[in-house]
């Protein structure tokens, strides 16, 4: 999935959230996200950055994970 930034003219902002709805397009407006949400992605990252051992390789992973019907 891609994903793109759009700087809309406030006046415009109401019409292009009605586009998008009705192209089934989903809008996530960054404002939205607590700054505490944004904050520990920020200390993750440079968490991994500073110690890449931690982290794990997806083919390993994914191979281990079990999935289950309930």
């Amino acid at each position: 999935m891609k994903e793109i930034t759009l700087k809309i003219p406030e006046t415009k902002f109401q019409f292009f959230l009605e586009l998008f709805g009705q192209l089934g397009l989903e809008v996530v407006d960054v404002e939205d996200i607590p700054q505490w949400q944004k904050d520990e992605v920020l200390k993750r990252m440079q968490r991994s950055k500073d110690n890449p051992e931690r982290l794990l390789e997806w083919d390993i992973v994914k191979n281990q994970l079990k999935f289950t019907c309930i």
